[in-house]
């Protein structure tokens, strides 16, 4: 266990691997000559997925504390907060002032700081849970829009704009712009790479590189954003410009 002295409080941290979990939301954690009990209640627990490929880990996990007995005896466990003694036992307790981070990890102890620093990087995405209904909202209203001006020539550039607006959330994942589309995801995640590294290397876990030297890692992960989102605009203008072609040739407009 180790401890960090903080301005009022006394702050621990422990890994271990777990032994058991009684009551249903105390974890026993074992650790090299200790055994100490962990309260998952109101405790936010997150899991750490690491690739076995590259070894760099996905964003953590937030996992309710029941789910917690689903893990297998023996699964590494950190666990960092304030502790009090009940029982003459030193117990991990979480408050609304102090929370209780636990975190469940498979990798080796050396390498969980880095790749907590790794895994806090956050993905560019713009796909989540509420992005479908969104878009089938969002085409839907469209494609009325759309619908009401077709048979009225006034209002031909409102057609138009409708119609191509229907396609812009898919613009970047059709073709001909869909290759520029997967450059920009390979640049993205070579930059985040980069970023991790820089901070990394501000924390002192890359020991080759100083904190001054290391700041090319974050140039060069800038530089490579900027040209990602150049490409991924790109992608989208081509795409554009190919409905626009399609309209052409239907004769829904004209040059």
């Amino acid at each position: 266990m180790y401890r960090q002295k903080d301005s009022d409080n006394t702050k621990f941290r422990f890994t271990g691997g777990i032994e058991s979990i009684t009551d249903g939301k105390t974890l026993w954690v074992r650790g090299e000559d200790l055994t100490i009990p962990v309260s998952l209640a109101d405790t936010k627990c997150y899991l750490l997925p690491m690739h076995e490929g590259d070894g760099f880990p996905d964003a953590p996990e937030q996992i309710n504390w029941n789910q917690v007995s689903t893990l297998t005896e023996g699964a590494k466990v950190f666990i960092g907060g304030m502790t009090r003694s009940e029982n003459s036992r030193l117990n991990f307790i979480s408050t609304k002032e102090n929370p209780l981070m636990v975190i469940f990890y498979s990798c080796s102890d050396d390498d969980l700081p880095p790749a907590v620093i790794r895994a806090a990087g956050t993905h560019n995405e713009y796909w989540n849970t509420i992005t479908p209904i969104s878009l089938v909202i969002g085409a839907l209203a469209l494609i009325y829009i759309a619908a009401s001006y077709v048979e009225r020539p006034a209002f031909r550039l409102t057609f138009i704009s409708s119609f191509i607006a229907v396609f812009i959330p898919l613009l970047p994942v059709i073709p001909p712009g869909f290759l520029l589309t997967v450059i920009y995801r390979r640049l993205t995640w070579s930059a985040r790479i980069l970023r991790s590294d820089y901070d990394l290397a501000r924390f002192g876990l890359l020991p080759d590189f100083t904190q001054k030297s290391a700041r090319k890692f974050a140039i060069r992960a800038y530089s490579l954003e900027i040209f990602a989102w150049i490409i991924m605009l790109l992608g989208i203008f081509a795409n554009i410009i190919f409905i626009y072609m399609i309209l052409i040739f239907f004769k829904v407009i004209s040059f």
